[in-house]
């Protein structure tokens, strides 16, 4: 099996626009959350989530171009952008059909796909629609969106796992390249929930928190007043090689990716297993596939959505797997980020990314009433980020029919 590097990292995210920013937020628990600006939030439940921050689209993509596409390839184009500037590629001098692309996006077009019908509906039944509205709604469409822009003709598809789906893009995207597939793969994902459909499904699944009078610290994973998920937007972009690779044309290597375990609960259409049951197999096959004993794994990024069963279940899992452990730590940064759904698991994963360069723990804000059964299992990492060596980083997702994919993030040496 080939050896995979990590050389490349693009971030667009609640709390900062580039990774660098990203970063600066994320170790200083920033929060992103604040009032939805995107359209009238009065008859509904929830009135917040984590949009982007002082972002035009158009900084960074032609108006003619930009309009092709819906918001969630926009993101995916520019958090792109950012990797394979930051991994010092040039296409050019490269063998393009070994580079493929594989990218997660959990609803796809679903901004352009209310528009389309609102404006159908409030015509005279004419069926009178966007020649995009297809090719802006369809989840594949981003994936090959970035092979066209780069002349990428490798391995080319999208995956949808819900809430786990750039953390099985991520795999799917690490196996290619062991298996020599592929040489590169660019791969990630990328999210644009915040619309009426989004806000008001989720509503009526009880699963966003209806904090509104302090949207800031709505988003309290592992906090006995947790009321739901405050839901977020963005893309998170990775550049995967062969170790091989990426020594002959001299790039940057961030980090390695050892190991990435997928699973099911097989339980519940929404749920998840009271015991963790997916989480639990998909932790034990990442660490299986990574050779390494739980006891190397320094950090965990949690799923932990902030969900009163979900947030449980984890760390339930974490306990059957790693034991009560007072040194591990864990954190939760969707208590900054907010939940960016399909787009979660890659932004996680360039947290774990930064935490095993940086050699400091990202903490959990908002939290401050723990369970009472793991107050004192693990490090939450509560409040404040703390310093510590990370050689080996782990990050949970989970979603929406039981779908679980954990990764395993290795200091390179």
């Amino acid at each position: 099996m080939k050896r995979v590097v990590i050389t490349g990292i693009g971030a667009l995210t609640p709390i900062g626009n580039n990774v660098k920013d990203f970063w600066h937020s994320l170790a200083n628990g920033v929060s992103g959350a604040a009032p939805i600006t995107r359209f009238d939030t009065a008859k509904f439940k929830t009135k917040f989530a984590c949009e982007l921050k002082n972002f035009n689209p158009l900084d960074h993509i032609e108006k003619s171009e930009a309009r092709r596409y819906d918001l969630f390839t926009q993101y995916a184009l520019i958090a792109v952008a950012e990797a394979v500037k930051n991994a010092a590629i040039n296409f050019e001098t490269l063998n393009r059909n070994r580079i493929g692309v594989i990218w997660g996006s959990g609803n796809g077009g679903i901004g352009t796909f209310e528009e389309q019908v609102k404006e159908y509906v409030k015509g005279d039944g004419t069926p009178r629609f966007n020649p995009f509205f297809i090719p802006k709604m369809i989840v594949d469409i981003a994936s090959g969106v970035i092979s066209i822009k780069y002349g990428l003709r490798g391995v080319n598809f999208a995956t949808v796992s819900a809430c786990a789906t750039s953390n099985t893009a991520l795999i799917d995207a690490f196996n290619y390249i062991r298996w020599n597939k592929a040489d590169m793969i660019v791969t990630g994902g990328s999210e644009a929930p915040i619309n009426e459909s989004s806000v008001g499904g989720f509503n009526s699944s009880k699963a966003l928190s209806t904090r509104n009078d302090s949207p800031a610290t709505a988003s309290r994973p592992f906090d006995v007043t947790r009321d739901g998920f405050v839901m977020g937007e963005g893309a998170g972009a990775i550049i995967l090689e062969s170790y091989e690779h990426a020594i002959k044309r001299n790039a940057p290597i961030l980090a390695e990716i050892v190991g990435g375990g997928m699973a099911a609960d097989a339980y519940h259409l929404t749920g998840t297993h009271p015991d963790g049951e997916g989480a639990y197999l998909g932790m034990l096959a990442a660490l299986e596939e990574a050779e390494i004993n739980p006891s190397d794994i320094d950090y965990i990024n949690t799923h932990a959505t902030s969900t009163l069963l979900g947030d449980s279940s984890e760390l339930r899992a974490i306990e059957r797997v790693f034991g009560p452990h007072p040194n591990l730590n864990i954190s939760a940064t969707k208590s900054m980020t907010g939940h960016l759904l399909g787009a979660a698991g890659a932004v996680e994963a360039i947290a774990c990314i930064m935490a095993v360069q940086q050699n400091i723990v990202p903490p959990t804000i908002n939290s401050t009433d723990i369970d009472p059964g793991y107050k004192d299992a693990f490090n939450l990492t509560l409040g404040k980020a703390q310093p510590r060596t990370v050689n080996f980083a782990m990050s949970n997702t989970f979603g929406f029919g039981g779908h679980t994919a954990t990764t395993i993030i290795r200091k390179f040496a």
